[in-house]
């Protein structure tokens, strides 16, 4: 992609997905800017946008794409559709019923899985989600999302040994608000 495309991406996500306000992190940490994700993936046209822009992104030697719920299964799915690949949708917690499994969809041990994610501010999910599906048998060293809004460039993803490539980062979103005609004064 290139940084215009990257810039009018970034123009219509920041459009569409910021919000200001008060709003509580799964964190823990109160922001006054927050990215509805659900706002751009509930719009066809961007979405599909967005797993174009993503698709070159996805490492080589991916076999499943793996959204987390709930934020990363449109994202995943998207790209599953525009690339081929299958993929896996990622509970936080088994259900008791039913298959009672945490990923559903294709099967991922022994697989090599990237995970899918929509935002990112510390990878606390991100983390927990890798730990568990290793702990099934899938081999994961690679993280895909559409915002990297982290202050410390995911220091906890490069702990758990894993790569994270970002369509967006925070400061292209900010560099988007700043020549948006409505941007408010710093």
């Amino acid at each position: 992609m290139t940084d215009a495309q990257a810039g009018d991406l970034a123009d219509e996500i920041n459009s569409i997905a910021r919000l200001t306000g008060t709003f509580t992190l799964r964190s823990g940490q109160i922001a006054t800017e927050y990215f509805d994700k659900y706002r751009f993936e509930a719009q066809p046209k961007l979405l599909a946008r967005i797993a174009a822009s993503m698709a070159p992104l996805i490492p080589a030697g991916t076999e499943v794409l793996a959204g987390l719920e709930m934020g990363g299964i449109p994202i995943a799915t998207a790209l599953s559709l525009h690339t081929g690949l299958p993929a896996a949708f990622v509970r936080k917690q088994a259900k008791q019923y039913g298959t009672a499994r945490l990923a559903e969809g294709c099967e991922i041990e022994g697989r090599r899985v990237t995970i899918v994610e929509d935002v990112i501010t510390t990878g606390g999910q991100v983390v927990i989600s890798t730990n568990d599906l290793r702990g099934l048998g899938a081999i994961v060293d690679h993280v895909l999302c559409v915002i990297d809004r982290s202050t410390d460039k995911a220091a906890a993803l490069t702990a758990e040994g894993l790569t994270l490539h970002a369509l967006l980062t925070r400061a292209q979103l900010d560099a988007a608000e700043a020549r948006s005609p409505t941007a408010r004064p710093g």
